[in-house]
């Protein structure tokens, strides 16, 4: 039996709990928004792959929240374009079947192994052509354009106003925010951009009027395809590196080392099965959200069970189908100008990763293996072997992998 401080206990950890949902929010449903998924399933896949990794990692359990993954935005939007939603689901799966290989290699050879076959001079490239790929989606939706840059939503003059206000709010409160407000620089750049396109008159709110107050999210069950498999699978790579920083973040926060226990083969089967579930069900991938580990540093909130009352926030407010409504009545430039930001710095986070690697680029070996990947990813390079065909992030990433198994170490000398 509950004492009325066990209620009160609770009640605190479910508005904490929301607090980290909110913190999270305006990324979670930023890649549906981008890629044409549910919103409403992005949400719903959150909260139950948290649960799940909360499951699979018990005893201890980390502190983290697991949603969208801006890694898959660029393939999830080739995919949905080339072979729709369904198809494009199960190369997602076999992304999250990848991570939980990885952590069975792991338990069988150990943590040390992925840092062999996965390299900064492997993974710092990959992490940028995920960035750079995406750059002219972004221009082109800051100027009010759909992201192939065929058909114009909103007049220029419009569009770069609003898209250039929500890029500098955002710029603005990552810089100058204190607190939890720091988290939230893509929230906030999104309020303002819609508080000027508001003013602008281009919002149009028939999509939030005539969505139900109560609506079941618009699964999607995948659908054999193995050019999607093939497209996607590569690029999971690099996700499942930045897992380990994700794990290594939040243990330096808490004073507690979770790649020694649970252990990273627990974490990373954690959110493999979890990116999985959210592709059986037509959501994007899964992974460990900074921004929640952000707040976490902020609060000292260390107790797992907030994420599990986020969780479960997060499944509640899915079946809410004006929320879905909503976001579907922000304008194109709004998430335009938030893009111009952010691409960019994924790809800045793939030259943090050479540069924390230490990454000799003096080193012709690794002049050769990152810029291969660049030119291969970025430029269209595309193979067909047996009718499928290997392109974008992923062939970089597989080259990568092969040239740096293949190449032999040089030597340079000064003014080499």
């Amino acid at each position: 039996m509950l004492h009325r401080t066990d209620y009160v206990f609770r009640l605190k950890e479910s508005i904490v709990g929301l607090q980290f949902l909110f913190v999270a929010f305006g990324a979670l449903v930023l890649v549906p928004m981008l890629t044409g998924l549910d919103s409403n399933v992005a949400l719903f896949t959150a909260g139950a792959g948290t649960l799940l990794f909360q499951l699979v990692t018990r005893k201890p359990i980390p502190p983290v929240f697991l949603a969208s993954s801006f890694a898959f935005i660029a393939p999830i939007l080739y995919g949905v374009k080339t072979w729709g939603i369904a198809g494009t689901m199960s190369g997602l799966v076999a992304a999250g079947l990848f991570y939980v290989l990885l952590s069975l290699l792991i338990h069988l050879r150990g943590s040390n192994f992925i840092h062999r076959l996965l390299p900064p001079v492997v993974t710092g490239p990959v992490i940028m052509t995920i960035g750079l790929i995406l750059s002219p989606v972004a221009v082109n939706m800051a100027m009010g354009k759909t992201g192939d840059g065929a058909i114009v939503l909103v007049p220029f003059a419009q569009a770069i106003t609003i898209s250039l206000v929500a890029l500098v709010i955002t710029v603005l409160i990552t810089l100058l925010g204190k607190g939890v407000f720091r988290l939230l620089p893509i929230m906030f750049g999104i309020i303002g951009g819609y508080g000027v396109a508001l003013m602008l008159g281009v919002v149009r709110f028939d999509a939030m009027i005539n969505a139900p107050w109560f609506a079941i999210p618009s699964f999607t069950a995948p659908e054999l395809n193995w050019e999607a498999i093939l497209y996607i699978l590569p690029i999971a790579i690099a996700p499942a590196v930045e897992h380990v920083g994700d794990m290594l973040a939040i243990s330096n926060v808490t004073k507690r080392d979770y790649l020694e226990k649970p252990g990273l083969k627990k974490t990373l089967l954690g959110d493999g099965l979890a990116t999985m579930l959210a592709s059986f069900l037509g959501g994007p991938p899964n992974t460990t959200y900074s921004e929640v580990t952000g707040a976490v540093t902020i609060t000292k909130a260390y107790n797992p069970a907030v994420m599990t009352w986020a969780a479960l926030c997060a499944i509640v407010l899915a079946f809410v189908g004006k929320l879905g409504g909503f976001l579907a009545t922000i304008p194109v430039p709004v998430m335009g100008g938030i893009l111009l930001l952010l691409f960019g710095l994924i790809a800045s986070i793939g030259m943090e990763t050479l540069i924390k690697g230490n990454v000799d680029m003096a080193e012709p070996r690794n002049m050769i293996i990152v810029s291969i990947i660049l030119v291969f990813a970025i430029g269209g390079m595309s193979f067909d072997l047996g009718g499928v065909k290997f392109s974008g992030i992923g062939l970089g990433a597989i080259v990568g992998i092969l040239l740096n198994f293949i190449l032999p170490k040089t030597r340079h000398f000064d003014g080499y």
